[in-house]
């Protein structure tokens, strides 16, 4: 493998995963004696749909270099630049091959991968919706395909947060949904990733957009589908599989093939990953590329390896597929004493914090996530 770093503990959590599919964020003490829950899984394993409209669909993953805006005299001028990478990517892949129904970039196309501290990257952002995102919805209307992109974001709701969005874009040019990322991976490396995700604010967010928008799921004319950037964590995407998801779309700017496989795998779902192209003089160039797309038995539908530029392209017969499905079999009642019992080593709304407060670097992440440590702290 030369992408992600795959170590043995997480390819033992795989396989665990086939029978321990909670990992739904838990609710504070004070609110989950009042929380009303909808409907979020079918007690009988099935799940929401709408009528399909054709009987196959096309995924087309775009994998391409992006110049962070870093690197540009003005910000704009940067936007602008990456936004017409984006538009020829979309004008190569529908013009040639099948019709794309579905289009997936990856998770910075627009910003690149910014470094520095918190106020310096908070400039490297879009908002959603945005010019952007408009512009991107005139490319969908005329290729007849959904967009679907990651992206540094600010949200006039959450002053001072860098958000991490995945955004849908529909047919018709109008966002569909905008997936917040679930969790950061932790204990990776020497600092931590000061982004603002689900976990770290979750009791605000909870009630800012409701339960359902923990794990979104849109259910679109083409399948049922949502978008994810987070990496090596099989609890997540088990929760997105009881929503009932039947094609699942990662983007990426670090990963391993083998989490894509495996995931697809053990939840039953199609899925695809976006992966980004280092510049060569990045020092990054192995950590870039090999997107692909993979079928619920793990099998390779459409890959380009290494790191370059270029369209894959797969075709998922979503019919088929869905006829007599249900969600996953997980034995929750057989692993629940264990689950009851654990808890997770940093809690929840940990950057649910003021303004000023916010952590500025990686570093003062972990220190952040250190002091908050209930493993370190014998909490």
């Amino acid at each position: 493998m030369r992408n992600f770093p795959l170590p043995i503990n997480c390819l033992l959590l795989f396989i665990i995963c086939t029978g321990c599919a909670s990992n739904t964020p838990q609710l504070s003490d004070k609110q989950s004696a009042q929380t009303q829950l909808p409907k979020l899984v079918d007690a009988r394993g099935v799940y929401a749909t709408i009528p399909l409209e054709k009987d196959e669909v096309v995924v087309k993953v775009i994998q391409s270099e992006v110049r962070n805006l870093q690197s540009f005299s003005d910000v704009e001028e940067g936007l602008a630049k990456n936004l017409q990478t984006m538009e020829e990517f979309a004008k190569r892949a529908c013009g040639t091959g099948k019709k794309p129904d579905f289009l997936l970039y990856n998770e910075f196309p627009l910003t690149g991968y910014s470094s520095g501290s918190r106020d310096e990257k908070l400039k490297f952002t879009i908002t959603v919706p945005g010019p952007e995102t408009d512009a991107l919805g005139e490319i969908a209307k005329s290729c007849d395909t959904y967009i679907i992109f990651g992206s540094y974001a600010t949200d006039p709701g959450w002053p001072g947060h860098i958000l991490s969005l995945n955004t849908v874009i529909g047919r018709d040019g109008a966002i569909k949904e905008k997936f917040w990322k679930t969790r950061n991976v932790k204990r990776l490396g020497k600092g931590e990733i000061p982004t603002t995700t689900i976990e770290n604010v979750y009791d605000r967010y909870l009630n800012a957009y409701g339960p359902e928008a923990l794990y979104p799921v849109v259910r679109t004319e083409y399948g049922n589908i949502a978008v994810s950037t987070v990496q090596l964590d099989a609890f997540v995407y088990a929760a997105f599989a009881m929503r009932g998801v039947e094609i699942m779309f990662r983007t990426s700017t670090l990963f391993a093939v083998e989490d894509v496989k495996a995931i697809a795998r053990f939840n039953d779902f199609y899925s695809a990953m976006s992966n980004i192209v280092f510049p060569e003089e990045s020092g990054a160039a192995q950590y870039g590329g090999d997107s692909l797309i993979v079928s619920p038995d793990g099998d390779v539908l459409g890959e380009l390896p290494g790191n370059i530029e270029g369209i894959i392209e797969g075709t998922i017969p979503i019919r088929a597929f869905r006829e007599n499905r249900r969600i996953p079999r997980f034995p929750m009642e057989v692993v629940q004493p264990v689950f009851q019992q654990y808890r997770q080593e940093v809690p929840l709304n940990h950057l649910d914090l003021p303004v000023e407060s916010l952590p500025q670097t990686r570093e003062t992440m972990k220190e952040l996530l250190d002091n908050e440590s209930r493993w370190l702290n014998n909490d």
